[in-house]
C-alpha cells in the first residue's frame, strides 16, 4: 500500500510512518517542516527505498496537486496540524489558517485527485483528529463516536471544524473517508513543550516542575506506538463514512501522572538528595482548562480487533528511558521558539 502521511516529521506523524515502512508500505511523508516538526524523528528509516520525504504545506494547493499526481497514493492519512492548546490561546488564527483552510485545500486537491483516478472505491481520506472536540467530562462517563462535539479552545474548535469538513466531504462528494479521534498521546520523541517531557526535562535540570491548577485535571494517556498500529488498522479496515475512538485505557491526573515520572526518575536517576517529586510546583491554570478526557474504545476493540498494549505505568518507563538516552535530539530542540516558556496565559 502507498501511503501519503501529512505531518509525518511530528511526534504522531513520525510514529506512523516508522511504523508504516517496517510493515513493508510505500510512505510518502509530506511536511511543511514547522516548528514543532523534526526530521531526526523519521532517520530510522529516512534510507529506507519505500520512504520519501516531501517538504509541502497543506495549504498551498498546487504543491498538494503536484505531489498528489506524481506519487499516486492508495490512501491518505491526514496528521498534518497545530496541536498545543497553550499557543492556541495566544495565537488562534495560525490554528485556523493550518487545521481548517490546510484541510480544506487537502480535503479539495484529494477530491480531484481521486476524480481524476476514476473515484476509486479502495481510495481512503484518513482524516486524524482528536478528543478534545468533545469537551470536557465530569467525573464519570466516556466520550463515545457519538458524543456531541463540544470545543473548548482555538485548538480544539479548530479540529472540530476540520472533522465536520472531512465529513461533508464524504456526505457532499463521495469521498470516502475515515475519521479517528484520540487521547492524550505521549512517548518517544515528543517534542519538549508537552507536559511529559517538560516534566521530565526540567526534573534532570534541576527545574520546578510546573502543573496547572491543583493538578486534578484527568487525561486518558495513550502510548503512540499503540496509537500507530491502531492508525495502521483504521486505514487498511476501517469503514468508509465511520469514525473511531482511540484511547489508551489509562486515566491518570496530571498529578498522579507528575509523581508517576518522578517515581521512575528517583530510581533510574537518583538525585543526590531528595526525590524529584520536590520540585513540583502548582502554577495559574490554563483559561479553561478542561477538567477530564476519557475514552470509549469499544467499537474500535469490536470491530477492528484493536485494543492498547502498553499500561501507563510501562509507557511511562519506556518514554523515561528514550529521554535518557537521546539527549542529543531533546537539546536540539530546546532553543525553538516558545519551548521552555509558559504560553496559553490569556493576558
Amino acid at each position: 500500500m502507498k501511503l501519503l502521511v501529512t505531518g509525518g516529521a511530528g511526534f504522531i506523524g513520525s510514529a506512523v510512518v516508522r511504523q508504516a515502512v517496517a510493515a513493508g508500505h510505500h510512505v510518502v511523508n509530506l511536511d511543511a517542516l514547522t516548528y514543532a516538526a523534526c526530521l531526526e524523528n523519521v532517520a530510522p528509516v529516512s534510507d529506507d527505498p519505500n520512504y520519501t520525504f516531501v517538504e509541502v504545506d497543506i495549504r498551498d494547493r498546487a504543491a498538494l496537486d503536484a505531489t498528489l499526481n506524481t506519487h499516486q497514493p492508495d490512501a491518505i492519512m491526514h496528521l498534518a496540524a497545530e496541536s498545543h492548546v497553550d499557543r492556541s490561546i495566544d495565537g488562534p488564527g495560525t490554528f485556523i489558517d493550518t487545521n481548517v483552510m490546510g484541510t480544506f485545500h487537502l480535503l479539495e486537491a484529494t477530491r480531484s485527485y481521486w476524480e481524476q483516478a476514476g473515484r476509486p472505491a479502495d481510495f481512503r481520506f484518513h482524516h486524524i483528529s482528536t478528543d478534545e472536540v468533545f469537551g470536557s467530562l465530569g467525573p464519570t462517563g466516556m466520550f463515545t463516536e457519538d458524543t456531541p462535539y463540544d470545543p473548548r479552545s482555538p485548538y480544539s474548535a479548530s479540529k472540530a471544524s476540520s472533522d465536520h469538513l472531512v465529513r461533508a466531504w464524504c456526505e457532499t462528494y463521495g469521498l470516502p473517508v475515515i475519521l479517528t479521534n484520540c487521547s492524550n498521546n505521549y512517548g518517544p520523541y515528543h517534542f519538549p513543550e508537552k507536559l511529559i517531557p517538560v516534566i521530565i526535562l526540567n526534573a534532570l535540570a534541576g527545574k520546578a516542575l510546573p502543573i496547572y491548577g491543583d493538578g486534578s485535571n484527568v487525561r486518558d494517556w495513550l502510548y503512540v506506538e499503540d496509537h500507530a498500529d491502531a492508525l495502521l488498522l483504521v486505514v487498511q479496515k476501517g469503514e468508509v463514512g465511520r469514525s473511531y475512538n482511540i484511547g489508551g485505557e489509562n486515566e491518570r491526573s496530571n498529578l498522579e501522572l507528575v509523581n508517576t515520572l518522578c517515581a521512575i526518575l528517583d530510581e533510574v536517576r537518583p538525585k543526590t538528595t531528595g526525590s524529584y517529586s520536590d520540585q513540583i510546583t502548582f502554577v495559574t491554570d490554563r483559561p479553561g482548562h478542561d477538567a477530564r478526557y476519557a475514552i470509549d474504545p469499544t467499537r474500535i476493540r469490536t470491530e477492528l480487533g484493536w485494543s492498547p498494549s502498553v499500561t501507563v505505568e510501562d509507557g511511562l518507563r519506556r518514554t523515561v528511558h528514550w529521554y535518557l538516552e537521546n539527549e542529543a535530539w531533546w537539546r536540539a530542540l530546546q532553543d525553538r521558539s516558545g519551548v521552555g516558556q509558559r504560553l496559553g496565559t490569556g493576558t
